[in-house]
């Protein structure tokens, strides 16, 4: 008999695998959809720092998955479906957040949750490689440092001190005291200068190996199994689509912010309306399942590089620094706003020639929420963001294009930019990001054009890239800055909050603090799904934390 079923092999489901199995008295099976991901066995395009690729590959995602964002309608939703999740695909940033943010997770209810119960977990997960003392740790599986001063770009540097200029200096720590300003990101590296997923640092060559620990690969969750309202395994479909029902002491849903709610439905806990629509047999009526859906709503700023500008380390990370600052609207908190300062803005030859100021609103309170449509594991839920619902987060993007537009536009960065623009991360800008001939033929044209053009460049840009939009223009009329940002808002691939922790008496409560489910037994949630407000950070690094402590909470239990 298993003791432990994970059904997810992300980042907290990697994390308690590992975890869970240093008692050589408990079985631990980890299920993951997508393919493994070993320690010396990554593809190139995962291991490189300079992170462009991984998300773009086809096999490293769930392929039919999309999302409404705002007013648009869906759009491809990057969610990685692979033994690793998302630190295997995602931007390398190790941020953790306002220590305000996991304060807040105890005043909604979430009960034992605050910064000083997630500081010592933060501690344990990493070795920091740059930073000492009570707020670091040295001896964890994440590897942490900066991007060394001699390796951050022209153009990078040049913001940095425009923004000094400004009012916000450059700070040493990101994950140091919690103020506005500047700061070269944390990554998430090896000794190597590798991506270094939890499927390698924490399922290392040692952990694979122990015999309690069983890894599946390749297989997709049918639905949870219930004796009752008693948990007892899942139903798994393999790479072949045989059947096979695998039994279990206590089941742990590790599938993420869209999967982790619809397996739950498909299992019969869920909103009672859903579960009569699907013609699933009632476990638990649980109305906040797929609910709180929460994002970092995101929008940008570009800039043409001149050839002074550009980096001259094409493999480097490109998120090189990052500014956090406040938009003082009323009723919003401290450092609720996020600049990615990107030294370039793709993998290709023309994302080499831009410079970004990517923007994302730190602290969301729009909501939307996940509904399955179909009790077919290989058919993805309907997932609906509602950005931009909260009028704060509609007033803050707005902010964050004229801060970029005024960032950009200074005249110390003349040297270093022609045409600054607005942009977004679009399905248009998406799909020819994609590898291919003739997505190769389409860019090398209009780097061809971008480069020779001249004192026509701001036309190339108006005509082909921005079609026709200025920020002149955005600028000079609120609402035709609304009107953009509500078109071209997109997120930044941090889902969370759909079966939210919380008091036993709250009905939209999912979970209790301890990730277990409310109104079943031997069932729990542990991944970003649990987090009752997004917190202002990456939402990678406070997975993981949540993992290594919800891992010591049911080891002592």
């Amino acid at each position: 008999m298993i003791d432990y079923l994970i059904l997810g092999g992300g980042s907290a489901g990697c994390v308690l695998a590992a975890r869970l199995s240093e008692d050589p008295n408990k079985r631990v099976c980890l299920v993951e959809a997508g393919r493994d991901i070993a320690p010396g066995k990554m593809p190139a395009t995962i291991a490189s720092r300079y992170p462009g690729r991984a998300y773009l590959d086809e096999r490293n995602i769930w392929q039919r998955l999309t999302a409404r964002m705002a007013a648009q309608g869906s759009r491809r939703y990057e969610q990685a479906r692979l033994l690793g999740g998302g630190s295997a695909i995602n931007a390398l940033m190790t941020n953790r957040g306002a220590p305000d943010d996991y304060d807040e997770w105890g005043r909604l209810g979430a009960e034992g949750w605050s910064w000083a119960s997630c500081l010592p977990y933060f501690r344990k997960l990493e070795t920091d490689c740059d930073f000492t003392g009570p707020l670091h740790g040295d001896a964890g599986p994440v590897r942490i440092r900066r991007t060394a001063p001699a390796f951050l770009s022209p153009f990078v540097k040049g913001v940095m001190g425009v923004l000094a200029s400004r009012g916000l200096p450059t700070r040493p720590d990101q994950n140091g005291e919690w103020q506005d300003g500047v700061y070269v990101g944390a990554i998430g590296v090896s000794e190597q200068g590798e991506r270094i997923p939890v499927s390698v640092c924490y399922l290392t060559d040692e952990v694979r190996a122990r015999p309690n620990l069983t890894l599946r690969t390749e297989c997709v969750v049918d639905r949870v199994l219930f004796r009752g309202t008693q948990a007892v395994g899942a139903r798994l479909l393999d790479r072949a689509g045989a059947v096979e029902e695998v039994q279990a002491q206590e089941v742990i849903v590790c599938a993420g912010a869209i999967h982790s709610p619809a397996l739950l439905i498909r299992s019969g806990v869920g909103p009672l309306d859903q579960l009569l629509d699907l013609g699933v047999p009632l476990v638990a009526d649980r109305p906040g399942v797929g609910g709180n859906l929460m994002e970092h709503p995101s929008i940008a700023v570009s800039a043409l590089l001149t050839t002074q500008g550009r980096t001259p380390h094409v493999d480097e990370h490109h998120e090189q620094a990052i500014v956090r600052f406040s938009s003082g609207l009323p009723g919003t908190v401290p450092g609720d706003m996020h600049g990615a300062i990107l030294s370039r803005s793709g993998w290709h030859s023309v994302g080499y020639r831009l410079g970004t100021m990517f923007f994302w609103v730190n602290k969301s309170y729009s909501r939307g929420r996940v509904q399955v449509t179909s009790l077919d594991p290989l058919q993805e839920p309907d997932v609906r963001f509602s950005m931009l619902s909260e009028a704060r987060d509609l007033q803050r993007l707005k902010q964050a294009v004229r801060m970029g537009a005024e960032t950009l536009s200074a005249p110390g960065l003349d040297p270093l930019r022609t045409v600054v623009f607005p942009s977004s991360y679009s399905p248009r800008v998406a799909k020819v990001a994609m590898p291919g001939r003739f997505n190769a033929l389409q860019r090398g044209v209009l780097s061809l054009l971008l480069d020779i053009a001249g004192p026509l460049r701001g036309w190339v840009v108006r005509g082909l890239v921005t079609q026709g939009v200025t920020l002149d223009k955005l600028l000079a009329d609120d609402r035709a800055l609304s009107e953009f940002v509500r078109t071209n808002v997109g997120g930044t691939w941090h889902p969370s909050g759909t079966c939210r922790m919380g008091r036993l008496d709250d009905p939209q409560a999912v979970t209790l603090g301890d990730g277990r489910v409310i109104g079943v037994t031997g069932l729990r949630v542990c991944d970003a799904s649990l987090i009752p407000a997004i917190p202002c950070a990456n939402t990678n690094v406070p997975t993981i934390m949540m993992a290594e402590r919800i891992a010591d909470l049911i080891k002592a239990g």
